[in-house]
């Protein structure tokens, strides 16, 4: 993680994104760019939360980690995305993990100064309003999608969202990714079943299996069996 200092670039990304209004002039110091380089932990599960987050450019992951130690991927976010609201307002620890998949950009700005600056703050209110309610909207839609859904479709959608640009193919080499038990839990299916539609997929000249990753042979025909890509909603 690094802050960045470039109050122009800052202002870039607040009008870019529409939230000029959201952050008013008493809050505007308090405003932190970071970047997070690919890999990087933005905030780990358990740890006492203390900061919100914007995504304004990249990707990340949001994961959990089991007690045993297994981690089970949930979604995979791009801008405009917001971490670190549900702690804000209940108060409690951070529920999830989150990793930058790409290089990220974030804006960040400490709990004590949006209780300080923000709390009456109507359009800062408004706008967390709004992300909340689309989080459980699009949970909402995630169980549909994974209840009425062959899992062809399901899995099209997973590789999508772990897939990272190597030349003309995309590659799949994050090791957390790529646990196939893991991934079945996800995706409500049995490991048995999951191995058959990767080796359907591979017959079929959608991707390329490998030791440790995958690659995604034709990005196009993937997508069609997709129809939409829940996991990055």
């Amino acid at each position: 993680m690094k802050e960045i200092h470039n109050a122009e670039l800052l202002r870039n990304f607040l009008l870019n994104h529409e939230m000029e209004s959201v952050f008013h002039e008493e809050l505007m110091p308090y405003l932190v760019l970071y970047r997070f380089d690919q890999g990087d932990i933005i905030c780990t599960q358990g740890e006492p939360a203390e900061m919100l987050y914007i995504l304004v450019q990249g990707k990340i992951k949001i994961y959990t980690t089991s007690a045993e130690g297994k981690a089970l991927v949930l979604s995979f976010k791009t801008p405009l995305e917001v971490i670190g609201d549900i702690e804000y307002i209940q108060g409690n620890p951070m529920i999830n993990t989150v990793q930058a998949v790409s290089p990220v950009y974030m804006i960040g700005v400490h709990y004590r100064w949006l209780r300080k600056c923000g709390q009456e703050h109507s359009p800062l209110l408004q706008f967390l309003l709004r992300i909340i309610t689309r989080k459980f909207y699009i949970k909402s839609n995630f169980l549909s999608f994974n209840l009425l859904h062959p899992v062809e479709v399901r899995l099209a959608s997973y590789l999508l969202s772990v897939s990272v640009e190597d030349s003309d193919t995309l590659k799949t080499d994050d090791p957390t990714a790529f646990n196939l038990t893991d991934i079945a839990n996800l995706l409500g299916t049995s490991y048995r079943h999951l191995n058959r539609v990767i080796l359907k997929f591979s017959q079929e000249g959608l991707i390329e299996r490998r030791k440790g990753f995958i690659l995604i042979k034709n990005r196009e025909a993937l997508t069609i069996v997709a129809g939409g890509n829940i996991y990055e909603e």
